[in-house]
């Protein structure tokens, strides 16, 4: 029996997969937490074969929860369970003691398959994470996902990480602000970043505007 504790702050998300790994008789979902912090708890008193871990999460993220687990000396293996593929989250949670990374939109084979992988003590990364790990490698400086982005949408990106505000950046490029938030948003998905903080972040470290 692998027992596996989830680590979610969407209840929706842990109920999908209590829904989808009862159907497996080998697997019981021995707990369940809706952040960091609780999760940390309940891995000491529940010692799982494996935890399922989101990144972003309110009161503690899944890194900072990676290095408590580490701390605490909980063995259990960890698969980071998340919509977040790009370079800025992989390699760290990879250092930080996770054993697998999986974007959410896995098939359920591939989870099932994941898991049990962790549960032996093997990895099991998707390809995009393994895509982002081969990149960290190699030291690309400009992943392929920049590709994905329109002439107009690398300039907002440059002027988000300017510092600039939606109005100001409509005024700049003699834009409605309704289409530059457009424009962010489809930025932040693009290159997989939750806010502007981390967009103007990730423009910085690929050199698309220099460092202050």
């Amino acid at each position: 029996m692998i027992r596996i504790l989830l680590i979610d702050d969407h209840e929706i998300v842990r109920e999908g997969l209590m829904t989808l790994l009862a159907e497996e008789a080998e697997i019981e979902v021995a707990g369940q937490a809706a952040n960091g912090k609780q999760g940390v708890q309940m891995a000491r008193e529940l010692q799982p074969d494996v935890i399922l871990l989101d990144l972003l999460m309110p009161e503690m993220d899944g890194l900072q929860t990676l290095h408590e687990l580490r701390a605490a000396r909980v063995m259990s293996r960890v698969i980071v369970l998340t919509s977040y593929t790009d370079d800025q989250h992989v390699q760290p949670a990879i250092s930080a003691g996770a054993i697998g990374y999986l974007h959410k939109n896995v098939l359920k084979a591939e989870l099932l398959h994941a898991i049990r992988m962790a549960a032996q003590g093997r990895p099991a990364l998707d390809s995009a994470a393994q895509d982002a790990l081969m990149r960290q490698a190699r030291g690309d400086s400009h992943p392929p996902v920049l590709g994905s982005l329109t002439a107009r949408e690398l300039e907002v990106l440059k002027l988000v990480a300017q510092g600039m505000s939606n109005k100001e950046i409509a005024s700049s490029l003699s834009l409605t602000e309704g289409t530059v938030k457009g424009y962010v948003s489809a930025v932040l998905a693009k290159i997989g970043v939750a806010d502007r903080t981390q967009a103007a972040l990730y423009a910085v470290k690929h050199k698309l505007v220099p460092e202050k």
